[in-house]
C-alpha cells in the first residue's frame, strides 16, 4: 500500500469513527426509551442488528432478532407461501408478526414494535431484476411502510446493506420515537415510496376482535416497583361489572407472589356467546381507567391458550373455576385430554392462585377438589383467612335490574 492508498484508508476510517459514533447516540437513544422490539429481516439490513446490540442497553430494546434467510424459513415464519418473498406487502405481515410476538415477550404494559424488511440486493452474480428494499413497522396505533429501489451498479453489496441498515435504524428510531440525524445515502432518484396508517382505538380492538393482534394492554397502574417485574398475575374474567371483591383478590394474590405485575384481563371472544363490541370492551375499560388498575384486553377464552399467550403468568382463579379446568367433562369426557392440555399449561410456567367460591350455596376452597397428583404444584390455595367475599358481578347486575 503506498501512501496516498494509505492516507485514503485512514480517511475512511475517520470518517467511520463519526458516523459509529452518530449511530451509537441513535442508539443510546433507543435503548433509553421504553420501546421494546421484535426484528425479522431477510435480504439485507444486518448491520442495524450489529449496531443495535453492540451498544450496552440492547437488553431493555431488543427482545428477538431473527433471519428468515431461506424459502422454506420465510414461508414458516408466515405459516404460506407469500405472493413474493420480497415485496412491501410481505415486509408489512412480517412486521405484523413480529409485533405479536414483541407483545408476547414484552415487560408488562411496555410498548413495543415489530419490525419487517425484505430486500434484493447485489449478490455476487449479475441480477436481472431491480435491487431494492421494503421496511415495515407496527406499533399499536401505526403501521409504516417504505419501498426504496436503489440505483443498480451503484454500489456492492456491502454498501448497499449499509444503506439499508441505516434505513431501518432511522425507522426504528422513528417507531421508539426518539429524535435521530440521519445524512441520507440515497440519491436524488432513490426516492422512498412511504405508506402510514394510524389507528383508531376502535380499529386496534377490531383487528383484535378478528384475531390480527394476540392482545392490547391498558396500563393504568402507576406503581414504581412494577416496571422492574416480568412475571404478570393476572386476574381474568368479564368484570360486568368490576366490583370491590376482584380488585381485593388480585390484592392478595399479588402479596402471595411478591414481585410480579398484577392486571386484569378480559377476553373479547367468548366461548359460548357472540364477542363483545367494541364499545363493550371501551366500557368496561374505563372501570379500570377509574380505579388506575391494568387490564389487558385479548381473543383467547380458554386458560391453556392464555398460558401460551402469558407464559410463566400465575392465573387468579375462583374454586368454581378450578373445579371445571380439572373436570374430565369439559374435555371430552376424556381424562387423558385433560391432564394433557394441563400440563401443556404447567409446561409454560404458569400456576393457579385459587381464591375460595360459593360453589352451589357452599363456600368451596382448593383443598376441597381432587386435583390429579401431576398438576398439584400448579394450583396454588389462597387461605380463606387471607380472602374470602360472597360477592358476583352476577348478582350486583341483578339488584341493578331490580
Amino acid at each position: 500500500m503506498d501512501d496516498a492508498e494509505g492516507r485514503r484508508e485512514e480517511k475512511k476510517m475517520r470518517e467511520g469513527m463519526i458516523i459509529s459514533t452518530g449511530l451509537k447516540t441513535v442508539v443510546e437513544a433507543i435503548h433509553a426509551s421504553p420501546t421494546q422490539s421484535v426484528l425479522y429481516l431477510s435480504g439485507g439490513a444486518s448491520q442495524a442488528v450489529a449496531w443495535l446490540l453492540s451498544v450496552p442497553g440492547a437488553s431493555s430494546t431488543v427482545l428477538e432478532a431473527v433471519v428468515p434467510y431461506s424459502r422454506m424459513s420465510m414461508i414458516q415464519l408466515l405459516g404460506k407461501i407469500p405472493n413474493q418473498f420480497c415485496s412491501s406487502h410481505t415486509a408489512e405481515e412480517m412486521a405484523l408478526l413480529a409485533y405479536n410476538r414483541a407483545l408476547k415477550l414484552s415487560s408488562p404494559g411496555s410498548p413495543v414494535v415489530g419490525v419487517g424488511f425484505t430486500g434484493t440486493l447485489a449478490t455476487s452474480r449479475p441480477k436481472l431484476g431491480e435491487h431494492r428494499l421494503h421496511l415495515s413497522t407496527r406499533t399499536s396505533d401505526r403501521l409504516w411502510v417504505s419501498t426504496v429501489t436503489l440505483s443498480k451498479g451503484l454500489r456492492n453489496r456491502e454498501e448497499e446493506d449499509m444503506v439499508a441498515s441505516h434505513l431501518l435504524l432511522k425507522a426504528i428510531a422513528n417507531a421508539c420515537k426518539v429524535p435521530g440525524t440521519f445524512v441520507s445515502e440515497l440519491t436524488d432518484s432513490e426516492v422512498p415510496d412511504e405508506c402510514q396508517k394510524q389507528f383508531s382505538e376502535d380499529e386496534e380492538l377490531e383487528q383484535l376482535i378478528n384475531g390480527q393482534i394476540c392482545f392490547k394492554v391498558y396500563p393504568f397502574s402507576s406503581e414504581p416497583h412494577m416496571s422492574t417485574a416480568e412475571r404478570k398475575i393476572i386476574l381474568s374474567g368479564s368484570f360486568n361489572p368490576l366490583h370491590e371483591g376482584h380488585m381485593k383478590l388480585l390484592e392478595v394474590a399479588t402479596s402471595l407472589c411478591g414481585n410480579s405485575y398484577p392486571c386484569f384481563e378480559i377476553s373479547a371472544v367468548n366461548a359460548d356467546k357472540p364477542p363483545l363490541s367494541t364499545s363493550q370492551i371501551k366500557d368496561r375499560v374505563k372501570q379500570f381507567e377509574k380505579v388506575g388498575k391494568t387490564v389487558i384486553i385479548s381473543n383467547q377464552p380458554y386458560f391453556y391458550k392464555k398460558a401460551e399467550l402469558f407464559p410463566g403468568s400465575a392465573f387468579v382463579i375462583g374454586a368454581d373455576t378450578a373445579a371445571r379446568l380439572i373436570n374430565p367433562k369439559y374435555y371430552d369426557g376424556d381424562y387423558k385430554k385433560m391432564l394433557e392440555i394441563l400440563i401443556g399449561c404447567k409446561k409454560t410456567g404458569s400456576t393457579f392462585l385459587v381464591g375460595g367460591r360459593n360453589v352451589d350455596g357452599v363456600f368451596k376452597v382448593l383443598e376441597d377438589f381432587d386435583v390429579p397428583e401431576e398438576l398439584r404444584d400448579m394450583f396454588i390455595s389462597i387461605p380463606e383467612e387471607k380472602f374470602r367475599m360472597d360477592l358476583s358481578s352476577t348478582e350486583i347486575r341483578k339488584r341493578l335490574e331490580k
